[in-house]
């Protein structure tokens, strides 16, 4: 999708969130661990989340939709196979293995990249007891259940402790899971297991122990908002100049999020559920003794997410000062700052993980293309920030994550045009 963006429009009006695209994955694949049929409300109609729905129908599921709502009813599942086609389009779906092993306990999942990207799954999978062997591209498991097990997570991974928690409430009597990722996503995941029967103790925290039942039933699960849209909306309305109002809130998952972009400059304040962000004239780094020469860094939550370091290097460029990006996380997420610069930023990209920014710098850009899904929001941003128009080719990639993001900006303000679909 080719969009065309015509920057110095200020974003104003009222936002409502979607809900969570990443706890929709996980949710439904928690779905296909009973028998029993499962709502879900509040589901984002992304690319990711239909992939995740139509991979659970070819499970076996009656997959059915009403805007936000799903219901998911899996009497029985249809294969124990999870095929090239069906995994090579995201990681996401090696959570499938937790209803396949819970319900038939074998499975064999084929994968066209290297298998160090499931180096965390396959680790914690063998601490659980389950069998794993590969040959080729083709891993075979075996898995049983279990009294007791206290685990480690090699890395502090999302899908990994999902597919974990699933495991833990379905095969093990008690499972204690440490280095446990504990992102809200999680939680919406774990607060699920305990709807369906499951005994969960420290949802939140990064040591876990779960009591797990020979039959899990179904109901009814709310997600929660994304924080990741609600602090990218947030971020693009200071740097448009704009106003705005976020409703349907959840304040502890804004913590954090809030106190860095303080730090850039943007001030947002909280009210209940409501998030409320005024009119910035001036963006400037905090002049606080304490927070001179003191990076950004992203860390595992709850620390400041890696999902939004593109929008706080975005923000940086607009904000009066230096700035230090570190990315702890992951090696390859500073790399679209060259999309950036060429819109005229002063970044210095230092290596892989730290970026340098200096700002404030006029934005100007002619033609971009989304390189990923997580920068595609903030290449966004920087094109309604900009001075005259920007054509951003491969548009398609920020909707596979948040739910209608483009008209939802349009309905705010933003002057965007769809050229090609």
């Amino acid at each position: 999708m080719r969009i065309v963006v015509h920057g110095g429009h200020p974003l104003q009006g009222t936002f409502r969130p979607s809900g969570n695209s990443n706890a929709a994955l996980a949710l439904t694949a928690a779905a296909l661990l009973t028998d029993a049929a499962v709502t879900l409300n509040g589901v984002p109609d992304t690319l990711s989340t239909a992939m995740m729905l139509e991979a659970a129908e070819i499970l076996g599921a009656a997959v059915s939709r009403e805007g936000a709502t799903v219901r998911l009813h899996t009497p029985a599942l249809h294969t124990r196979s999870l095929e090239q086609d069906f995994t090579e389009s995201q990681v996401s779906t090696v959570m499938f293995l937790a209803p396949i092993l819970a319900r038939r306990r074998y499975a064999r999942m084929e994968i066209a990249y290297p298998a160090s990207r499931l180096y965390a799954h396959l680790m914690a999978l063998r601490d659980l007891g389950v069998t794993v062997t590969m040959t080729g591209g083709v891993l075979d498991f075996q898995a049983a259940q279990w009294d007791r097990r206290d685990i480690t997570l090699m890395q502090t991974s999302v899908t990994a402790t999902s597919l974990v928690c699933m495991l833990a409430a379905s095969l093990g009597r008690e499972t204690v899971i440490r280095n446990a990722a504990s992102e809200p996503h999680v939680q919406d995941l774990q607060r699920m297991l305990v709807g369906m029967g499951a005994q969960i103790d420290g949802i939140g925290s990064n040591v876990v122990t779960i009591r797990g039942t020979d039959a899990l039933h179904g109901g009814e699960f709310d997600l929660a908002p994304d924080h990741i849209e609600i602090a990218s909306v947030a971020a693009i309305g200071a740097i448009t100049r704009g106003a705005l109002t976020v409703e349907d809130v959840v304040p502890e998952h804004l913590h954090m999020i809030t106190r860095v972009l303080a730090r850039l400059g943007v001030q947002l304040y909280l009210n209940g559920t409501t998030l409320f962000l005024p009119v910035h004239d001036r963006l400037e780094l905090s002049q606080r003794e304490e927070d001179l020469d003191v990076s950004i860094e992203t860390s595992p939550w709850p620390g400041f997410p890696s999902d939004l370091v593109a929008i706080a290097t975005l923000i940086a460029t607009q904000a009066h000062g230096t700035t230090l990006i570190h990315e702890k996380l992951f090696n390859n997420r500073l790399l679209f700052v060259d999309k950036l610069t060429s819109m005229g930023a002063q970044i210095v990209l230092c290596d892989p993980h730290r970026a340098l920014v200096v700002g404030p710098t006029p934005l100007r850009g002619e033609y971009l293309d989304t390189p990923d899904v997580r920068t595609g929001l903030a290449l966004l941003g920087a094109a309604l920030c900009s001075q005259g128009s920007v054509i951003i080719d491969s548009a398609e990639l920020i909707d596979r994550t948040f739910e209608n993001v483009v008209s939802k900006l349009v309905g705010l303000g933003a002057q965007i045009e769809v050229v090609r679909s």
